[in-house]
């Protein structure tokens, strides 16, 4: 049963998409159904972090045993992790618009602070590939994978905390579970969690093996 993550990302994340969209939630101002929204944005950037902190993981590895297979695998936790952050921003933008009554406003820190985020790890992706040496590729990338995680926590968990902010849980603001985080929604939330965190195993899990091929074939 090695693949049981996969089974159980299956059926959480389709049990969201479903119960999720017809479960009751509470009925707020502004939020209104939107609130719905906590079961897909959240979940999506808890797999973001989760990916970015095995990247740290297998970066800090890469450093302390020289080891290019380490680095091969932070390198694919990031393009995960990446990967995930597209929706999570989507997911968001979609939420502002129809809660704030705008797609993106730069008067939020949690905002602006996933965007440089983003943009960290960008600078991450064309740092390894300006490198040839893959020795000295894997320890400048580690080094500087170090530091886009230190960055990105302070720009998006941090520094929104210590400032006037529009999202739940920063700024002063209360978070979701202090004031309308029913059992109803419970259920469907940390369901949700766990499904995307283990389907974003399963795509680092392939994107893994598809690293192992190519070394294998260019061996």
């Amino acid at each position: 049963m090695k693949n049981w993550y996969k089974i159980l990302s299956v059926i959480f994340i389709l049990y969201t998409l479903v119960w999720g969209l017809l479960n009751p939630v509470p009925r707020l101002d502004i939020l209104n159904e939107t609130i719905r929204n906590v079961y897909y944005h959240v979940p999506i950037w808890f797999a973001m972090l989760f990916m970015m902190t095995v990247s740290l993981i297998q970066s800090i590895l890469a450093l302390t045993k020289n080891n290019l297979d380490n680095d091969t695998k932070a390198f694919n936790a990031a393009i995960v992790g990446f990967f995930f952050s597209l929706p999570g921003l989507t997911t968001g933008s979609i939420w502002a618009k129809y809660t704030w009554g705008t797609w993106w406003t730069f008067q939020d820190p949690k905002l602006n602070g996933v965007a440089i985020s983003i943009l960290i790890y960008l600078a991450y992706f064309i740092l390894r590939y300006s490198v040839d040496d893959e020795l000295k590729r894997a320890r400048i990338s580690a080094v500087y994978n170090v530091f886009a995680f230190v960055m990105m926590n302070v720009f998006i968990m941090v520094l929104p905390r210590l400032t006037d902010s529009l999202h739940p849980g920063n700024g002063g603001n209360p978070a979701f579970s202090q004031y309308d985080m029913d059992n109803n929604m419970r259920m469907v939330f940390y369901p949700a969690v766990l499904g995307w965190i283990f389907f974003s195993c399963w795509l680092y899990n392939i994107k893994n093996r598809i690293s192992f091929i190519k070394n294998k074939l260019n061996d």
